[in-house]
């Protein structure tokens, strides 16, 4: 929460102290020149060639995501805890391909050989490895949420235009039958004039067993010998190690991750936001904060998020629900809630079942919806308006690729990737926002104009974030 004063790094905190507008070119010139024109040829097979950085939990998923296309060669496995257990699967599969800790010594060594890189490294770590590779014309796929901070979105907004690299995120539903089934019910007119939102992720979050009243952060545990921690930490705070940090629980701590609301509102409401053109809300208000503290996450979470008038839709108030005991009232008529069976494993493990099951509703001036999360469709309730909206509903198309395939054929010009970081920063934005009206607890007022939050100088700030440590703010500035 600290103020900017480095070089080109500043830039960004004057125009927001002097409550300047954050317009394309001042993003433009605060980002590392492109490096030199890549005269990379594709492999001989015909196969995109891809390094992973960040192969264990999520990453090894995303590594057997992008091997089931068999559209691809494996160049190069990258992680700080190489050797670690959760690491151990990716490397025994390839065992002859080079190996790093470091992504910055990998891209220095090879990025000549590179034509894509799939990144799932914690949340506060996306930014600078993106930058990195996008700068070096290298293809950029990384896990939701896109960025830990504002800035971080808008900055990478700017690098896809400047570098001209495919890009996309990995909420991998935004290719799968809900992406299909919505646009194409927005385009009928099925979904319209819309007016509210709840989306909801009820099951239990790791720090839930923590004790909120937690003072300082912890400190003391023995690291892996396996482990690079200094590059774990990259630009945050020069913490020691503990476990707590580490293998997932990052995601707990505000400094680090985004909490219920960014890991799994890029699988509710994605497809709400992009085809209901929501953009950035002007409002968003923390309506319950169980167990408030400075370090982690609530226990549980109501933010409302107030999206203004599009043209000739109507306002639009989404409200988000987390924690155990924070469960929203249903609509009449809800009917059952399920939880669809091929929803990727949480934490580990595959969701169980709770209260309300991850999903949302979405009310209309005429109907409402009800849907799950990822890809999973949505349908009309109640059931009897169902049945009698039957013969009105549009011919949904089937999905050409699921989202690792989409993002590889748009490498090959064949499709345009569904969760471009055009479509996927604005998304991510808004998880940006619900966190800070987390942290800070209080309501904050946004101008969607200028992209400075008007009410709160603290809160204004960590649109930002701290200022990186030393020897990192290279990523964020031009040289």
């Amino acid at each position: 929460m600290t103020s900017y004063t480095r070089r080109n790094f500043l830039k960004l905190g004057a125009a927001g102290a002097a409550g300047l507008a954050i317009t394309p070119a001042l993003l433009t010139s605060c980002l590392p020149p492109k490096n030199k024109k890549r005269d990379k040829k594709p492999a001989a097979n015909g196969k995109i060639d891809m390094a992973f950085i960040g192969i264990g939990f999520r990453g090894n998923e995303d590594f057997k995501g992008f091997i089931g296309t068999e559209m691809i060669n494996v160049i190069a496995l990258c992680d700080v805890d190489m050797g670690a257990p959760h690491t151990t699967e990716v490397i025994d599969m390839f065992p002859d391909v080079p190996r790093y800790k470091d992504f910055r010594i990998m891209l220095d060594e090879i990025e000549d050989k590179i034509d894509a890189v799939c990144i799932a490294t914690p949340d506060f770590s996306h930014f600078a490895i993106c930058i990195d590779a996008m700068r070096r014309g290298i293809n950029v796929y990384v896990e939701k949420p896109l960025a830990r901070t504002f800035m971080e979105c808008e900055l990478l907004m700017a690098a896809e235009k400047k570098y001209g690299v495919v890009t996309q995120m990995g909420n991998q539903g935004h290719s799968e039958g809900n992406y299909y089934q919505f646009k194409a019910w927005k385009e009928a007119g099925i979904i319209k004039d819309v007016t509210a939102i709840t989306a909801h992720m009820n099951n239990s979050r790791r720090w839930h067993s923590w004790d909120p009243k937690m003072t300082e952060y912890p400190v003391g545990d023995n690291m892996p010998k396996t482990m690079d921690w200094d590059v774990w930490k990259m630009q945050t705070h020069d913490r020691a190690y503990h476990d707590n940090f580490h293998r997932g629980q990052w995601r707990c701590w505000y400094e680090y991750g985004m909490g219920a609301l960014g890991d799994w509102g890029a699988h509710l409401i994605d497809t709400c936001h992009e085809f209901l053109e929501l953009g950035l809300p002007d409002t968003v208000e923390p309506l319950y904060l169980k167990d408030h503290n400075p370090f982690f996450f609530p226990m549980s979470s109501t933010l409302k998020f107030h999206f203004p008038a599009r043209g000739e839709m109507p306002p639009v108030d989404l409200t988000w629900y987390d924690g155990l005991d924070n469960i929203p009232e249903v609509p009449e008529g809800y009917g059952v809630s399920e939880i669809d069976p091929n929803v990727p494993a949480v934490a580990g493990g595959k969701i169980k079942p709770a209260k309300l099951n991850p999903g949302k509703e979405i009310y209309s001036k005429t109907l409402t919806f009800k849907g799950a999360s990822h890809g999973s469709t949505l349908s009309i309730i109640p059931e009897s308006k169902a049945k009698e909206m039957e013969a009105l509903l549009p011919e949904v198309p089937a999905p050409t690729s699921n989202h690792y395939s989409n993002f590889l054929k748009a490498i090959k010009g064949e499709e345009e990737a569904h969760s471009r970081f055009s479509i996927s920063a604005p998304l991510s934005e808004v998880f940006c926002l619900g966190v800070i009206a987390q942290w800070t607890g209080r309501k904050i007022v946004f101008d969607r104009e200028k992209k400075q939050i008007t009410n709160d100088p603290l809160a204004n700030q960590l649109l930002w974030g701290p200022t990186p440590r030393a020897g990192w703010e290279k990523y964020y500035m031009a040289d």
